[in-house]
């Protein structure tokens, strides 16, 4: 008699399915879009918004002096308009994304399944990452036609700025989830951090205007670097110094986020 023999695949079964982590994440942020796309306030509050603020920056500027800070409208009005798309696509969405999920219970049962911690949070902040990124692109390109700006000096600083101005700002709403105990109180704990800094961060009023003394705190406030980098993008006359100074603060900030994340996020609802 003859042995029957059986072939299998190298891979394994055939019905395994095989994912990656990206897979993965891709996965869970189509869900999370379409959960998102369903909160109508939250999709006016992060898209909207961004939108209409900058009318009030450049209203604002005509009663400064910002040729003494060596600057025009648009250099204050763009990176302000990018400022308000990382505080209120990312970072406020983001945080009521986070809250509602853990009090839902999502994130819970998420942990139970093959998704790591940090490709759940990584996945359900893609959606609010990927609209302020393309939200910030697009305002830069309404705000170069509309205000006549040139073409970026240094292009890279302004790129390398909202990279980290997006990675930060995911990271800093996780940190803002992990204290805030329900939905309806997710829409009051950023307020304080948006506050300080759309006042602070050099959105409203230029660093170079402010007193030296408030001007060097304001310079350590996580999105001041992000500005500045992304001003220095169109000015070119960012000094390396003050490059490395402000990616660092950059990276500090986000660092001091991911390990507050890890220490105090909560995966269930807080009673």
């Amino acid at each position: 008699m003859s042995a029957t023999t059986t072939n299998h695949s190298p891979a394994g079964p055939t019905s395994a399915a095989v994912t990656t982590p990206m897979r993965r994440m891709t996965a869970l942020a189509r869900a999370e879009l379409t959960l998102l796309g369903r909160n109508k306030g939250t999709v006016f509050a992060a898209l909207f918004v961004p939108l209409v603020l900058p009318f009030t920056v450049r209203s604002a500027s005509q009663e400064m002096d910002l040729a003494e800070a060596g600057l025009t409208t648009g250099t204050l009005v763009l990176p302000a308009a990018i400022g308000f798309s990382l505080l209120f696509a990312v970072y406020s969405a983001l945080t009521g994304v986070f809250v509602v999920r853990r009090e839902e219970l999502v994130l819970k049962r998420l942990r139970t399944g093959e998704l790591r911690d940090v490709e759940i949070l990584s996945g359900s902040a893609m959606p609010a990452v990927l609209s302020g990124l393309v939200q910030s692109l697009l305002l830069t390109v309404g705000c170069t036609v509309l205000l006549d700006l040139s073409a970026p000096s240094a292009p890279h600083l302004a790129v390398l700025g909202l990279l980290l101005g997006l990675v930060m700002c995911a990271a800093l709403a996780a940190v803002t989830a992990s204290f805030t105990r329900t939905g309806e109180s997710a829409q009051v704990t950023p307020l304080p951090f948006m506050f300080v800094s759309m006042f602070g961060s050099s959105l409203f009023v230029p660093l170079e205007l402010l007193p030296d003394r408030l001007a060097s705190v304001c310079e350590l406030l996580p999105l001041t670097p992000v500005i500045t980098l992304v001003r220095g993008g169109w000015t070119g006359d960012l000094p390396a110094y003050e490059v490395l100074g402000a990616v660092t603060t950059a990276v500090a900030w986000t660092a001091l986020a991911v390990f507050a994340v890890r220490r105090w996020f909560r995966w269930e609802p807080r009673h």
